[in-house]
């Protein structure tokens, strides 16, 4: 296990060199540019040419990139071109908002996902079946900036409620602040549990038919205890592997939920970056994310031996 964990963490490096040549590249193909949109704005220098060396930006790609990279391995991610405050900072004051909604998303998925799949296994071609699968369909196929944007404007039209707009903080106030966040996790995590009750749906009813479960049957086990003790641990490998792809749609369903639930995290910041194309906002948040990825799904790998003791990582 050891030796597979060093591995994958001298992989981290090159994976991440790769995503930020990727986003350095990419953010410079977008139309207009920094120094176009800072000329447009009062206060700032009248001459193309000055306002480009003062960002850097007079300098060849490569020579940006291998300076960008420096900084970076120094811990320093560079600072916004609109705030002046260093990218690190930034994002660690946003940081605790994107999570807080993460978590509670997860949380809400998980607790739709898990026991809606076991019942629709357990209980295969009834009409709770038939309902809960119907559901888990429209989970996929409704996006999640329409569900947020129907909510919204029901609310207000029907009863008059809108969701607070100032972001509380949870040490100041933790029932206004889940008043913010507990609608846009719900939505979160309603997208979040469709494929997740699916493959627990799919992968239980694989593991039913093993000859260990009807052994058990046979024995006269409870149901509760065959489905605890001999179902689930066989069948939520599969399940940890889908709950961790839907990380990186998680994480990117934050920043439109950000955006229209008026959260101060990093997902709204990413769009304002974007916008008005903040370099290394941009860049600095795209490598903590891809950090955290990469990160996450060591994690998930690590936890297939604890779930199945057979796997041996080699």
């Amino acid at each position: 296990m050891s030796r597979y964990v060093l591995r994958r963490l001298m992989l981290l490096l090159p994976t991440l060199l790769l995503v930020t040549l990727l986003v350095f590249s990419i953010i410079r193909l977008l139309p207009g540019d920094i120094v176009t949109l800072m000329m447009s704005e009062q206060g700032y220098a009248s001459d193309k040419a000055k306002l480009e060396q003062m960002l850097g930006l007079d300098q060849p790609f490569y020579r940006q990139y291998l300076d960008y990279i420096v900084n970076v391995l120094q811990g320093d991610l560079g600072v916004s071109l609109w705030t002046k405050e260093p990218v690190l900072d930034e994002i660690l004051r946003r940081l605790p908002v994107s999570l807080e909604l993460a978590v509670l998303a997860m949380f809400f998925g998980l607790l739709i996902a898990v026991p809606t799949g076991i019942f629709s296994a357990v209980r295969q071609d009834t009409w709770l079946d038939y309902l809960f699968r119907t559901g888990a369909i429209g989970g996929l196929s409704v996006p999640g900036f329409w569900m947020a944007t129907v909510v919204i404007v029901s609310a207000s039209i029907w009863w008059h409620w809108v969701p607070p707009m100032r972001y509380t903080p949870f040490a100041r106030d933790p029932v206004k602040n889940l008043s913010q966040l507990l609608l846009p996790a719900i939505i979160l995590g309603f997208a979040l549990s469709a494929s997740v009750m699916r493959m627990t749906r799919s992968m239980i009813l694989e593991v039913l038919r093993e000859d260990f479960v009807r052994t058990a049957w046979a024995k006269g086990l409870p149901e509760s205890i065959v489905i605890a003790r001999h179902v689930l641990k066989n069948a939520m490998i599969p399940v940890v592997t889908v709950m961790g792809l839907q990380l990186s749609a998680l994480l990117g369903g934050t920043v439109i939920m950000e955006s229209i639930f008026v959260l101060p995290g990093m997902g709204k910041f990413l769009l304002d970056a974007i916008t008005w194309r903040d370099y290394p906002v941009i860049q600095g948040i795209n490598l903590f994310l891809a950090t955290g990825i990469i990160v996450l799904n060591l994690a998930i790998d690590v936890v297939y031996g604890f779930l199945d003791p057979r796997i041996r990582f080699g």
